[in-house]
C-alpha cells in the first residue's frame, strides 16, 4: 500500500505491517483514504481529528444548500384581469425567492368541457412570467384540475 504522512509527504509503497508499525511509532492511526487506487493509499494521521474536520466540512456544505419548495397558485378559468395580475405577482415573488411554482386551474361543474380555456390561461401565465421562469412541466389535465410547473431561471434567483 502507498503510505502518506499527516503533512502529505509520500513515504512510499510499504507492506501493511510496516505501515502499521510506522503509525504506531508516531502514536497516530493508519487510515485508508483511497481504497480503489492501485495500490491503495493510506495516510498516517489522527483519525479523531480527521473525523471532526470531515463533519465540519459536511455541516458547512449543508448550510449552503437550498431546499427548493413548490409553491402553488390557484386560478379559475374565468378569472378577472385584476385577480390574474395578483396571482402572477405572487408567482413572480415565489420564483424570485428560488421556489418552483405550480400553477393550477380548477374547473367546476361544466367548465371542464372547455379545457382549451384553461390551456390558454396557463399559456398566458407562462408568457407573463417568461423571462423569470422556464416551463418545467407543460399544462396537463388531471381530473378536474389542469396544472403546469414553472422553475426559476438561475440568473433571476435572489440570495
Amino acid at each position: 500500500m502507498r503510505v502518506v504522512d499527516a503533512e502529505g509527504n509520500q513515504l512510499g509503497i510499504l507492506p501493511t505491517r510496516e505501515a502499521l508499525r510506522l503509525a504506531e511509532e508516531r502514536q497516530q492511526d493508519l487510515v485508508e483514504v483511497a481504497p480503489q487506487a492501485k495500490p491503495p493509499v493510506c495516510r498516517i494521521m489522527d483519525y479523531g481529528k480527521y473525523k471532526y474536520e470531515q463533519s465540519k466540512r459536511e455541516k458547512e456544505a449543508k448550510k449552503k444548500q437550498r431546499i427548493i419548495t413548490v409553491k402553488e397558485v390557484k386560478l379559475r378559468p374565468n378569472i378577472e384581469d385584476h385577480d390574474f395580475n395578483v396571482k402572477t405577482k405572487n408567482a413572480v415573488r415565489f420564483l424570485k425567492a428560488g421556489d418552483k411554482v405550480k400553477v393550477t386551474i380548477m374547473f367546476r361543474g361544466r367548465e371542464i368541457v372547455h379545457p382549451k380555456n384553461g390551456q390558454t390561461l396557463l399559456t398566458k401565465v407562462a408568457e407573463e412570467i417568461g423571462d423569470l421562469a422556464t416551463v418545467e412541466k407543460r399544462p396537463k389535465l388531471e381530473g378536474k384540475n389542469m396544472f403546469m410547473i414553472l422553475a426559476p431561471n438561475l440568473a433571476t434567483k435572489e440570495e
